[in-house]
């Protein structure tokens, strides 16, 4: 019987390899996997491509991440945010590399890779520095970029209920990258705080089908990004 519930966010991470690409949910605090990229940091894996919306902030959750070397590339919308310095730092040392993309392009990005469409055309970025090197074509009077969809190895993803076929419900507004980067991965691992029986879950509330979920594991009583950086935490502890 299908069971994707595995036992540690340890086991979950287990297999993410040097050099991958890793898409990482969250928009700020809301939906950040922080105990799943902790396990990451624990594992150790290197020379990681990441794709997430921000940088993260303080030095916990994806900002720890960064700080302990192991990620060689961004690619996101906001590098710079109230409380991330970690990332800026390294970036004006030349020690990390940055792909920026307007957040719109991003989330379109990753949801045209989960659909299986190489590339699209977008207004946004236009006549900007973002746009140089890239086709542009004119539809219709308008000048439009190409932009091309976002696939990765892994994705790292955080929502409050999940059963263990890995059909999930998200909590509010930490339903955002979330959906969109389980069907733009390969191997999509999540954490839950609460998992559930199959059948327990109304079908009409999943947001994430199971299809798109490989791993599965309960933090019950997951971190508050805001509170660790209040109390100026660092991991790792």
């Amino acid at each position: 019987m299908i069971n994707k519930v595995v036992h540690s966010t340890a086991d979950a991470v287990a297999d993410i390899f040097d050099g991958a690409t890793i898409m990482i949910s969250g928009f700020g605090e809301a939906g950040s996997p922080i105990e799943l990229i902790h396990a990451l940091i624990d594992q150790g894996a290197k020379n990681l491509t990441v794709v997430s919306n921000n940088t993260g902030s303080g030095h916990v959750g994806l900002a720890a991440l960064i700080e302990n070397r192991q990620v060689k590339k961004m690619i996101c919308s906001f590098p710079r945010t109230a409380n991330s310095t970690v990332f800026p730092d390294l970036y004006r040392k030349g020690e990390i590399e940055l792909e920026l993309v307007p957040q719109g392009t991003l989330a379109e990005r990753i949801r045209a890779g989960g659909a299986g469409i190489p590339a699209f055309f977008t207004p946004a970025s236009v006549n900007t520095p973002l746009a140089e090197g890239k086709e542009s074509r004119v539809i219709n009077g308008q000048t439009y970029v190409l932009e091309y969809g976002i696939r990765a190895d892994f994705a790292l993803v955080k929502c409050k209920v999940g059963d263990r076929y890995g059909n999930l419900i998200y909590n509010k507004t930490a339903r955002n990258f979330g959906p969109i980067m389980c069907t733009a991965a390969k191997t999509t691992i999540v954490q839950t705080k609460t998992i559930l029986e199959p059948g327990e879950i109304d079908p009409e509330c999943v947001v994430t089908p199971g299809i798109f979920v490989k791993k599965l594991v309960e933090v019950s009583n997951p971190e508050e990004e805001s509170k660790l950086i209040a109390d100026n935490r660092r991991y790792p502890w």
